[in-house]
Parts: C-alpha cells; sequence; structure tokens
C-alpha cells in the first residue's frame, strides 16, 4: 500500500504549486476542490513523514544500542511509535469517499408511533443541531411539517462545514445517520407511565456544491404551486408560495413551503432536489462498482434500524458497530462523537479489510 505514497508527495507538491496560481481562486468551485485535495493530500504527507522519523530513530537506537546496552531501553517504545504511526498512515491511505468533504441534506421523518415518533423527530433536530454546533458548523432549516402537539411529521435541514479537509467534512460524519432511529420512552401523552417503542427515519444526502454538477433538463419538471398550510391543513399563507417539483424521469419530488416567497421555496427545493439526484447516481455508482465505494457501516437499506435511543436506562446503542453507552441525556444535547467515531473506525476497518483481500 505504501508503494503509492510517492506519487501522493508529488501531487502534493503540484497542488501547492496550483494554490499559488490567482487563476485558481478566480473560479470558486475550481478553488474549493484544490483546497479540498490540498487538505487530504497534507494529511498524508505529515503522516508520511511522522512514519519515516519514526523509523529513523527507531534504527538509530539500534545502532546505538550495539555499542551501548543503555539504548536498548528505548527500543521497546519506538517500535510502539512507529508501529503507531505506519498505522496512522495505513488509514489515511485507504480511498476515501470522495464525498466526504461536502455539506449535507438532513431529512427527519416521524415513523411508527405517530405523536411520539413526531416529537422524537424534533429531539433528533435538536440533537443534530447542538452537534453541529460543537463542531463550528452551520444549520439552516429548509422545511418543516409540525404536528399538532409540537413535534415534526417530516422536517429538513442544511448542514454546512467550515473546514476543507475531507476528514473533517460534513458528510463524512453524518453519512452514517440514515436508517431508522428507535426510541424507548414513556410518552408525554402516557398517563399510566408504560414504555413505547417508536421510531423515526433519517434520510442524508450530499449537498452539491455547484448546481451545474447535476445537469438538470427543465422540460423534465412539473412544478406545481399551492398554499402554505400548518398543523391539522390550516392555512398560514393567502398567496400560493408552496412549491412542489417533480423530477418526471426518477419520479423523485419535493415540495417546500417554509418560506414566505415562492421564489424562495423553489430555490430550497432545487437544492433538495439536486442533493437526491447526486445520492440516487452515487447509489448506481455503487451497484456498479460495490467493492470501489460501498461502506458496510453506511449501508444503503434506509429501512435498516441502526440505533436505539433506551431513556428509562439512558442508554444509546449504536446495532452495526457494538457501540453502547449510558449518557443518553448527553447525547441528545449533541455529544455524537463517540458514536460517530465508532462508525468512522468499524468503516475503515470493511476498507482496509476489502484491500487487504483485494492484494492477497
Amino acid at each position: 500500500m505504501f508503494d503509492s505514497v510517492d506519487a501522493l508527495i508529488d501531487e502534493h507538491r503540484r497542488v501547492q504549486e496550483e494554490l499559488s496560481d490567482p487563476a485558481v481562486h478566480a473560479d470558486a468551485a475550481r478553488a474549493k476542490r484544490v483546497n479540498r485535495r490540498y487538505a487530504e493530500l497534507s494529511r498524508i504527507v505529515a503522516a508520511h513523514e511522522a512514519w519515516t522519523a519514526a523509523g529513523e530513530d527507531l534504527e538509530a537506537a539500534r545502532e546505538l544500542a550495539r555499542e551501548d546496552e543503555a539504548f536498548a531501553a528505548e527500543i521497546p517504545s519506538l517500535e510502539e511509535k512507529r508501529a503507531h504511526a505506519q498505522e496512522r498512515l495505513r488509514r489515511l491511505l485507504i480511498p476515501r469517499d470522495p464525498d466526504d468533504a461536502r455539506d449535507v441534506i438532513m431529512e427527519i421523518k416521524a415513523g411508527e408511533g405517530g405523536a411520539e415518533s413526531a416529537l422524537f423527530a424534533a429531539d433528533l433536530l435538536r440533537m443534530y443541531t447542538q452537534y453541529a454546533a460543537s463542531r463550528g458548523w452551520k444549520t439552516e432549516l429548509l422545511e418543516r411539517n409540525e404536528s399538532d402537539l409540537g413535534g415534526y411529521k417530516d422536517v429538513q435541514v442544511a448542514i454546512k462545514g467550515s473546514s476543507a479537509d475531507p476528514a473533517q467534512g460534513v458528510w463524512a460524519h453524518l453519512k452514517y445517520e440514515g436508517g431508522v432511529h428507535r426510541v424507548q420512552r414513556v410518552p408525554a401523552t402516557e398517563s399510566q407511565g408504560r414504555i413505547h417503542t417508536s421510531t423515526t427515519g433519517v434520510l442524508v444526502f450530499p449537498e452539491v456544491d455547484e448546481p451545474e454538477e447535476i445537469q438538470i433538463d427543465q422540460n423534465d419538471l412539473k412544478i406545481d404551486v399551492f398554499r402554505s398550510s400548518g398543523p391539522g391543513g390550516q392555512s398560514v399563507n393567502t398567496t400560493d408560495s408552496a412549491v412542489r417539483i417533480t423530477h418526471v424521469p426518477t419520479g423523485i419530488v419535493v415540495s417546500m413551503q417554509n418560506e414566505k416567497s415562492q421564489l424562495q421555496n423553489r430555490e430550497a427545493a432545487m437544492r433538495v432536489l439536486r442533493a437526491r439526484l447526486l445520492a440516487r447516481q452515487q447509489e448506481q455508482l455503487d451497484a456498479a462498482a460495490a467493492d470501489a465505494r460501498k461502506s458496510q457501516i453506511r449501508g444503503m437499506d434506509r429501512s435498516e434500524r441502526i440505533r436505539t435511543y433506551n431513556f428509562p436506562e439512558n442508554r444509546i446503542a449504536d446495532h452495526r458497530t457494538g457501540y453502547k453507552a449510558y449518557n443518553l441525556d448527553q447525547v441528545m444535547d449533541g455529544a455524537l462523537e463517540p458514536i460517530l467515531q465508532s462508525c468512522i473506525e468499524a468503516d475503515e476497518a470493511e476498507r482496509l479489510a476489502a484491500l487487504g483481500d483485494a492484494t492477497a
């Protein structure tokens, strides 16, 4: 695997030179792509330098130990340091999901459990919003369909990152959240104190950086406008500001009524449509070349139950990685990082195993 490092170091040098070209920064989309690649390659170069330095220190200690046994005591710790540096470099050389640096559009939908499921959808939205804030990410509420008790039947939010480094990207972390989230707790509407089980679905799409990235023929769109409505069908707008866009070739339908302006709702709907088309396009690529990009942890089955939130026991459990902790109250306040890291590490292990099988 390390045979590829020299080529990546050369590419890092070329990308660094490219960044010094003013013409690159005159094109915002190109500058973003080049900065992302530079950040990714910089991590690999730094890890390679650390691995090389650790190897040189180890070799020097072994040579000195031949003349003075006192230096032999340093060898075990230096071997451990080199092994750690080697493992880090090895993980960084795993082919990365090309979407990792992208922002995301997340949709949270009430499932089984009626009003309780809708209330939990609101709790999940708050959890993701708090997590985003802890990482310095920005959130934008695109659409919401409120339930009568204050939850959400359906809510969509855009989450925008602040780093060019793909490893710190929004998609790199939140792509694992797609699936069915199960909650076990006593609903606010339960008078007997019985624990109920409900489910809420989460969909996560990488957001398109530039509209031109996904070509959409306007003739393929069916656009309807209608009046916005609130919980229970109550009209909240006296003009036809809500927008429904149907992409006829794929059957994808996106509705927006969060904004009072028809133009704003249309722009938001197109953002979501482009994200869904990008996800659909990449799912097709995954199916055609599964070994190249398929993640064993981020399954494509959106009906998969991925996590259980048990409030009586204050327990959170991820069913894909085996992660379990008794700090659910903190998780609901946005402390998601340990859970997501368990997914990232499990995913990396699967990719390493796949690489090993391919090279065996």
